[in-house]
């Protein structure tokens, strides 16, 4: 559909802007070389990736036989809603609660909802992702995360002295 185009072509534009506000982030003499600009600049890299392939796949739907498009139906509404409302207490109880708990609250949530009656699967994909975020962006990419009220901080501080005791020992100190 010609609307889907628009979408496509308009998300590679502003990927686009994206990709050339992020050239404009002043670079350091001294430092590291890369600076502020390394994750903006893979991210817009990303973002026109995922644009391209929008776009792209817009152009497959051309081929394909028309479908019927189902009517709207007032449980979807609700969804989208209830995604929104849930995404904004999450947001509100971030700085409070931390990130780890958070996050791993609020994705047990969604995946209870979309991947009903898997709850194993459920509560290892919520800890495994906030887990692995959660060493990403702090250990390894040295970004601040929220780390709660006490006492609801300590699962962040036993995660970073876990972290640690795994690093020394790497180490073989």
């Amino acid at each position: 559909m010609m609307r889907d185009r628009i979408i496509g072509a308009v998300a590679l534009l502003l990927a686009a802007v994206y990709l050339y506000a992020t050239k404009q982030i002043p670079t350091l003499e001294i430092g590291d070389p890369l600076g502020p600009k390394a994750f903006p600049v893979l991210l817009g890299i990303a973002l026109i990736a995922a644009a391209i392939l929008l776009f792209v796949e817009t152009l497959k739907k051309d081929d394909a036989p028309p479908v019927k498009a189902p009517r709207e139906d007032l449980r979807y509404l609700w969804l989208i809603g209830g995604v929104t409302v849930w995404t904004a207490l999450y947001f509100w109880v971030f700085d409070h609660a931390g990130y780890l708990l958070s996050t791993i609250v609020y994705l047990l949530v969604l995946t209870a909802g979309f991947n009903r009656g898997k709850w194993r699967a459920n509560i290892l994909t919520s800890v495994l992702f906030a887990l692995g975020s959660y060493i990403l962006f702090v250990r390894i990419l040295g970004v601040t995360l929220p780390k709660g009220v006490p006492p609801l901080e300590s699962l962040s501080s036993a995660v970073d002295a876990v972290w640690a005791f795994a690093a020394k020992a790497i180490r073989g100190g």
